[in-house]
């Protein structure tokens, strides 16, 4: 290995290549006079004159045309080679913490965490799940997933699973026994509706729009908790009106256990982002974690 060192070799092929003492010192931020001396005594290791030199130009010997054929190849695999080993230096790994809305984490984390982990196992995932608006930066946190419209402005947010819209549903039983609505306002009185609180303990208010106009109405709950799943029961059991997302119900819906009520009044809207800190580099972890759940 002595009488070829690998660096010298590489540097002949530079020379070889570029005609030119000074064009290859360039490429490699040394002085021409440098890459003579490395020829010269490459050329006195192996006893064989490699290159021709005049004042004006540099070209290969026989010998070094033969060397330099073998050579190209030879060193594109040595960079291909130092290529895959970069990969393994940029391979996912280490621990990824998300913070992310509960509903988030059921309808979008939920069904596709499992292959995430599958296909990165060096990665070790911990999902936060609250309501609440979190400080990800504060809480150490790599990214968060809420709605759009409750990020902070100095995020970045890469929108997750396409837009979505609410459904105001209640049992067939209990459009019998009080009536469907007919506008969001007689929503205020004359209807038990059953309602989600923020985590201050306030409710959640309901959204209603429809061309352009929007309506806001905060019903008295008839129930009033921080879990979905408990209002939905209630819903299914025909305890009142719930306004879900409509995905939540879309089987009850088309299995009429739930009606869809002022449907013109629930247009969708822009749906979950994956957000992190604009300032922030980002890990091959979360990298790979933003790919996959946009995949």
């Amino acid at each position: 290995m002595s009488t070829r060192p690998l660096p010298d070799l590489a540097v002949f092929a530079l020379v070889a290549e570029r005609r030119s003492f000074r064009a290859a010192a360039q490429v490699l931020g040394v002085t021409a006079s440098a890459l003579s001396h490395t020829i010269r005594n490459l050329e006195a290791r192996l006893d064989v004159r490699l290159l021709n030199r005049t004042t004006r130009s540099v070209a290969p010997t026989e010998a070094g045309e033969r060397l330099l054929a073998r050579l190209g190849p030879a060193l594109a695999d040595i960079d291909a080679a130092l290529d895959e080993v970069a990969m393994f230096r940029d391979r996912p790994a280490g621990r990824l913490r998300v913070n992310v809305a509960s509903t988030a984490a059921r309808m979008l984390l939920a069904p596709r965490l499992g292959g995430f982990m599958n296909a990165y196992p060096d990665v070790r995932v911990e999902i936060v799940c609250e309501d609440a608006l979190a400080d990800i930066v504060a809480g150490g946190f790599d990214c968060g997933v809420r709605l759009g419209e409750r990020l902070q402005a100095d995020m970045i947010a890469v929108p997750l699973g396409g837009e979505l819209s609410q459904a105001l549903v209640a049992t067939p039983d209990y459009i019998e026994r009080h009536g469907a609505p007919t506008k969001p306002e007689d929503l205020m009185s004359g209807h038990r509706c059953l309602l989600v609180r923020r985590a201050s303990g306030q409710p959640y208010p309901w959204e209603f729009e429809r061309k352009g106009r929007l309506v806001v109405v905060t019903p008295p709950p008839a129930l009033l908790t921080d879990n979905g799943v408990v209002m939905l029961e209630a819903c299914r059991a025909g305890a009142g009106l719930a306004f879900p997302f409509r995905e939540a119900v879309a089987d009850d819906i088309a299995a009429g256990r739930l009606m869809s009520l002022l449907e013109d009044w629930c247009e969708p809207f822009p749906g979950f982002f994956l957000y992190y800190p604009s300032r922030r580099q980002l890990s091959p972890a979360l990298r790979a974690f933003i790919d996959w759940m946009r995949g």
